[in-house]
């Protein structure tokens, strides 16, 4: 068996995939939604479960999802995979994750344990089978949901009731005893769980981060530039890029209460600009990088335009630019010159190193003595940020910023 990390990928053969689901203590249900384009189900026909166990290829029997890949029509382009508490035991919850095997004839089998569970998670997406270059890939996922189907219908588009049955609009729901993360933050996170309840647990580690560096209730637009060049590839085929997205939109809904954040790639003379929202995160690094051509990670263009993006918004709050680099830049006095440039704009830049290269010039910017840049910091995210813990994380991300601010 070959054992898969959260967000790591493998390819599969054609014909039938089976996803056998062993329960770690909590007794649970399986279920399977197949997925169009947009990330969302085509219709409620497309969640299977076990009062719909059998749809367009996809099979649910007991504790096993069988997907039967020449049979998915070309209309779907993922298959994810879910395990969920048992409806008929009120209370229960995961802490420990169920484990994943995935099998096909004649080929190795896979297996997937995500990381323990903190957070009384009912609902977790162990792995996403997905269309790539005309073959299918599966990645183990390991997402957690603490608000149950209904949480997992919000993302994904279908309606449910909160017994799992099918064909009525999902309930709001409220959540007494549970602490905003900032003040002036409790409409942005009543915002995340209505709307992406994965993102709820992170937006509070976040929040409680802010508080730490004294931000409680300030305001801020926040950006992200994407390294695009092609030595980033793999972070972007694991997952690693999207999970990290994803962590900066649930920093944001503490600091920005609209629930978008301006995505910018950086890669060649014009940077791709598009945006990462509550109501469509899931899968949206990896369906906006494919339509940007691989670059040589052109960051000081990008820098200039998110500084032009922020000054034409019209924004009175300061701007909070997250910048992902994974090596060093080519033109280091285009850089340097932007800092400067921007030091007056209300404009922090923080520059968050993952990846294969060298990080040298961002680690040493405010190492000279003779040049200074007050708006600018760094944080070393390793190899993979997703190992780094929300709490540890979202401190290194906000600590100097909130030096800045002061």
């Amino acid at each position: 068996m070959i054992v898969l990390n959260k967000g790591a990928n493998a390819p599969l053969a054609t014909g039938p995939v089976t996803f056998q689901v062993t329960p770690a203590g909590a007794a649970l249900d399986v279920s399977a939604l197949l997925l169009g384009p947009g990330g969302k189900v085509r219709s409620d026909d497309d969640l299977v479960f076990y009062n719909n166990p059998s749809h367009d290829g996809v099979t649910i029997s007991a504790d096993t999802v069988v997907a039967d890949l020449p049979r998915i029509p070309a209309g779907v382009d993922s298959v994810v995979v879910v395990a969920s508490a048992d409806p008929q035991h009120p209370g229960m919850y995961f802490t420990k994750a169920p484990e994943l095997t995935v099998t096909q004839a004649s080929k190795t089998s896979l297996g997937f344990t995500p990381p323990d569970f903190m957070d009384r998670e009912t609902v977790v997406v162990l792995a996403e089978l997905y269309r790539r270059n005309g073959a299918w890939k599966v990645r183990a996922v390991g997402q957690g949901y603490a608000s149950g189907l209904a949480g997992l219908a919000t993302d994904y588009g279908v309606d449910v009731d909160d017994d799992g049955s099918t064909g009525t609009t999902v309930p709001q729901r409220s959540s007494p005893g549970r602490s905003t993360a900032a003040a002036g933050g409790a409409v942005s996170l009543a915002k995340v769980e209505q709307m992406a309840p994965a993102l709820l647990a992170p937006a509070r580690q976040a929040g409680h981060a802010l508080q730490g560096a004294g931000l409680n209730g300030k305001r801020a637009a926040v950006y992200l530039i994407l390294d695009h060049d092609y030595y980033m590839k793999d972070f972007y085929e694991s997952f690693a890029v999207q999970a990290f997205a994803e962590r900066v939109l649930a920093l944001s809904a503490n600091l920005d209460d609209d629930g978008t954040v301006p995505v910018i790639f950086a890669s060649g003379d014009e940077p791709f600009v598009e945006e990462i929202r509550l109501d469509n995160y899931r899968g949206r690094i990896g369906q906006l990088h494919t339509q940007v051509d691989w670059g040589w990670g052109n960051v000081g263009e990008a820098m200039r335009r998110a500084a032009r993006h922020y000054q034409e918004s019209g924004a009175t709050d300061p701007a909070f630019v997250v910048v992902q680099v994974g090596d060093e830049p080519w033109d280091k006095a285009e850089v340097r010159s932007l800092l400067q440039n921007t030091a007056s704009l209300g404009v922090f830049w923080l520059f968050v190193g993952f990846g294969r290269g060298k990080l040298a010039f961002y680690k040493n910017l405010n190492a000279s003595t003779s040049v200074t840049f007050t708006n600018v910091a760094f944080y070393d995210a390793s190899n993979n940020p997703g190992s780094v813990p929300g709490e540890r994380f979202y401190t290194g991300i906000v600590d100097a910023f909130g030096t800045w601010m002061r």
